[in-house]
């Protein structure tokens, strides 16, 4: 019986990563900027173009700015919020304006709207 034929081997290098990486986009650096890229890639133990794709790809991005919009309604709700909070402690205290269970209620909606505007809630 006659032996299979091995099979030839593949030259060059793999494909990088879960698909073959075949664009390529330049970034231009300062000497100074080269060095602490190199710098950098070597402390974490990858290629320059490895750090450069993580960095851009993993990071997380700043949040965006809150529009003017938003800053003024956030300026009002604050000072309605700073009024209920008056009335609630005026209730607290026995001097009560209204129900407390409403003033509790209307803080935590208050709370909720003004995290909202600005994004994180």
């Amino acid at each position: 019986m006659e032996k299979p034929k091995p099979k030839p081997r593949q030259s060059g290098r793999p494909p990088a990563g879960p698909a073959l990486r075949k664009r390529t986009i330049g970034v231009r650096v300062s000497d100074d900027e080269l060095e602490q890229l190199k710098a950098k890639a070597r402390a974490a133990g990858l290629a320059p173009a490895s750090l450069l794709r993580s960095a851009a790809l993993d990071a997380e991005l700043p949040p965006l700015p809150v529009p003017a919009i938003n800053r003024q309604a956030y300026a009002d709700l604050a000072r309605l919020a700073s009024n209920i909070n008056q009335l609630a402690r005026a209730a607290n205290e026995g001097r009560a304006v209204v129900d407390a269970d409403l003033l509790e209620q209307t803080r935590a909606e208050l709370s909720r709207l003004r995290l909202a505007l600005v994004g994180a809630g």
